[in-house]
């Protein structure tokens, strides 16, 4: 899957995965972690998602990485935010009080630039990336971040033979494959959202679960 095939999507406007609302799994498990005023929070492959204004409004320093610029330049157009832009590495920061969104490939990040992130979420990541990108995307999360970092993690599951992603079906075993053991891994709840899924009915699909993840990084060394 190469970088054309998301800026394609964002030029088209075909982002069905973009939510009209703020994830209510992040809005039920995310005050459990606790976290310190000011965190600050990694959000991979973060899209123009109303979950980083919601993440800010708890107080918290958002860090959104996302490849496409029409995403990044939309998220704040929307808000009627005017950034200020700054290029770091390889990528380009737009940034508006709390929130910064950079533009460029997630791969790109060093362990220096998510130096201060004691938390991280992915709602979109994991589940957009094919299964060689996915160990990538895993090995790379857990180089980079520290020890003592929490998230949340949520993922589908279904049977992938029967309609190909992107989303993709990230199997719980294949989860704890990935993070395990340098993250401890804990199911938060698990939910069939068939019912609510109509790409998925269309194409046959019997069982469609919503799987929510606990993450915390384990000490390093």
């Amino acid at each position: 899957m190469q970088p054309e095939f998301w800026h394609k999507r964002w030029e088209l406007g075909q982002i069905g995965f973009h939510l009209d609302q703020v994830n209510p799994y992040l809005q039920r498990f995310w005050p459990d972690l606790s976290l310190a005023p000011q965190a600050r929070v990694l959000v991979p492959l973060c899209g123009k998602s109303l979950d980083l204004a919601w993440l800010a409004a708890q107080g918290l320093r958002v860090l959104g990485v996302e490849l496409s610029g029409k995403a990044v330049e939309d998220f704040f157009q929307e808000r009627q935010l005017q950034p200020q832009v700054r290029e770091q590495g390889a990528f380009r920061v737009y940034e508006a009080g709390p929130l910064e969104l950079w533009c460029g490939d997630f791969f790109a990040l060093t362990a220096e630039d998510v130096a201060e992130c004691s938390a991280v979420y992915d709602r979109a990541a994991m589940i957009a990336l094919p299964p060689a990108m996915r160990e990538r995307y895993a090995s790379h999360l857990t180089r980079m971040l520290p020890g003592g970092c929490q998230g949340l993690l949520i993922t589908l599951d279904y049977d992938q033979s029967l309609l190909d992603g992107p989303p993709f079906a990230v199997l719980d075993g294949e989860v704890r494959s990935l993070l395990e053991p340098g993250w401890e891994v804990q199911v938060e709840e698990e939910r069939d959202v068939l019912a609510d899924s109509g790409k998925f009915l269309k194409a046959g699909v019997t069982r469609l679960e919503e799987r929510v993840y606990r993450l915390v990084r384990n000490e390093i060394g």
